[in-house]
């Protein structure tokens, strides 16, 4: 929909393909949807949840047995996204790395957007 022709909506690193799979395997979905959605103390939020359908409006990134949907209304907000997944010794998790992102607060949960994608 907001893609570039020839150019992946997202990028997803080989530690978020393989735990992409892994869940996907564990739970018989056919992927991941992330999305955004307002909230947070900065005034967004990104969504993950397993999906049973693909859902044909849907952006589809698929890398070594993961597959990430973008839903329609997120696409522009996670153009050039790279997903990563990241283990520390206090937490594990995914990470976004969005260069639409203008500003994040302490916890890394909530995200605020440049202003011109948002009033678009």
């Amino acid at each position: 929909m907001f893609g570039i022709p020839g150019k992946q909506a997202v990028t997803i690193t080989d530690k978020a393909a393989r735990q992409i799979a892994k869940l996907m395997a564990k739970d018989g979905s056919q992927g991941l949807r992330i999305g955004v959605k307002k909230g947070g103390c900065a005034g967004m939020e990104y969504t993950m949840d397993y999906v049973s359908e693909v859902d044909p409006m849907d952006e589809v990134v698929e890398q070594d047995g993961a597959r990430v949907m973008i839903a329609p209304m997120a696409q522009m907000f996670l153009f050039g996204t790279e997903i990563d997944y990241e283990t520390t010794l206090l937490e594990s998790g995914f990470k976004f790395r969005n260069p639409n992102v203008v500003d994040a607060c302490g916890c890394g949960e909530s995200i605020k957007f440049n202003e011109a994608i948002t009033t678009t």
